[in-house]
């Protein structure tokens, strides 16, 4: 509901009980921002430092994670006097994401849900956001150790930012949290008056998480270091798109393979792999055509050392909705995820924004019409289970866009 009907229809109220019972509680979460910006996204200007990986305990104490980010810190800010790579961004921040975006291109380099986002420390002005990434499911026989086994590990993914505004924005991120909680209970039309500790995690508990594609990347066995052979002058022979928005990697993802070429030829590379490092080089966080240029630079090498995650082309997803009343929470324009609600169903099932719906509950919908894709959606209940691709990646693979072998 716009803001403006909102507070027309409370105006016209008398009883200022009632009116106090039905303003969004999101107005008043208290900080640097207006609440009512965050739900669109508000820009701050930083310099993008560089992002790194440390172990952590899955539940430590606010000093550890202090301490976890100025090692962070460390391991990233080059020493003193000596020169500081960075790159300019604008970080988008809302209720909904947390995206990274060149300051000069405003191509997306990073884009993260902001329930992703486990810790935001300011320490000067340097801004840490920490994202912790679910490890590998443990086996059964695990599961008898002792209970005086050390705790579980977990790793945490560090982006650090340098900002004449770091503490701003390290309380708007805050915000944006409070906002997001009170406009899933207006949403739902819960009271947070009336809800009792716990009661949040609990109704949103209904759709268990599905993060296949957190486990998959957290297991050292899908991570490989590969070589490729060619010629000088020879191109590696490689298409590759960006991972997607919502992607828990962000770096590129081999397209196509050109027939006959080396990549092809190695038998190393397939088709969904994310490719990490070139040659040392780190891909993570790139723009599209930053990557391009490194991969194009290789031309007059013989030897190629990739550093990859193999990936399907294809991401599952499994919606549990047990009523129609019970909205999905995603958007849908031509097969494609346009848009979605934090915390809804469909997220926390493992829909991702910006990718093409393949199949629903075992059916193509590729050549199926957007009307008839909508009809299945809305009357589906139960276990959902729902295949997709980045839009970019099916539009290759389908004729729809020709692919440019790097």
């Amino acid at each position: 509901m716009p803001s403006e009907g909102l507070s027309a229809d409370q105006s016209s109220s008398p009883n200022n009980d009632l009116e106090a019972e039905t303003q969004p509680a999101y107005k008043n979460v208290p900080g640097p921002c207006d609440p009512e910006d965050l739900l669109d996204g508000v820009i701050f200007g930083a310099k993008y430092l560089g992002s790194t990986q440390l172990q952590s305990e899955k539940n430590p104490s606010t000093n550890a994670r202090m301490a976890q980010a100025q090692e962070a810190v460390d391991r990233i800010k080059a020493p003193e006097g000596e020169s500081q790579p960075m790159t300019g961004v604008d970080l988008f921040i809302s209720t909904q994401r947390i995206k990274v975006l060149s300051a000069d291109t405003q191509e997306a380099m990073m884009d993260h849900a902001l329930q992703m986002i486990s810790y935001i420390a300011d320490i000067g002005s340097i801004v840490v956001l920490m994202a912790r990434r679910k490890p590998a499911s443990r086996k059964s026989a695990d599961s008898t150790a002792s209970s005086a086994a050390p705790p579980k590990k977990c790793w945490m993914i560090c982006h650090v930012f340098s900002s004449e505004d770091a503490q701003i924005i390290a309380q708007a991120i805050g915000q944006a949290f409070g906002v997001a909680y009170q406009q899933f209970l207006y949403a739902n039309g819960i009271k947070a008056s009336d809800l009792r500790p716990g009661e949040y995690s609990d109704y949103l508990g209904t759709q268990e998480l599905y993060n296949g594609d957190l486990v998959h990347f957290s297991r050292s066995e899908n991570i490989r270091e590969v070589c490729i052979s060619k010629k000088p002058g020879e191109i590696l022979g490689v298409a590759i798109v960006e991972s997607g928005w919502g992607s828990i990697l962000p770096t590129v993802v081999v397209a196509n393979l050109l027939h006959g070429g080396p990549a092809e030829r190695s038998g190393e590379l397939s088709i969904g792999d994310r490719i990490m490092s070139v040659n040392g080089t780190s891909l993570v966080g790139l723009p599209i055509a930053t990557c391009q240029s490194i991969i194009r630079d290789l031309k007059n090498l013989s030897i190629i050392k990739l550093s990859i995650v193999h990936c399907p082309p294809v991401t599952s997803a499994i919606i549990k909705r047990p009523d129609p009343k019970y909205q999905l929470g995603f958007s849908v324009e031509d097969g494609i995820i346009c848009s979605l609600m934090r915390g809804g169903i469909a997220e926390r099932g493992g829909i991702r924004v910006g990718h093409r719906i393949i199949e629903i509950n075992g059916q193509s919908v590729v050549a199926t019409p957007h009307e008839k894709i909508i009809q299945i959606l809305s009357s589906a209940v139960g276990e959902i289970h729902l295949k997709t691709m980045p839009t970019s990646t099916y539009r290759l693979l389908t004729g729809l866009d020709q692919p440019v072998f790097l």
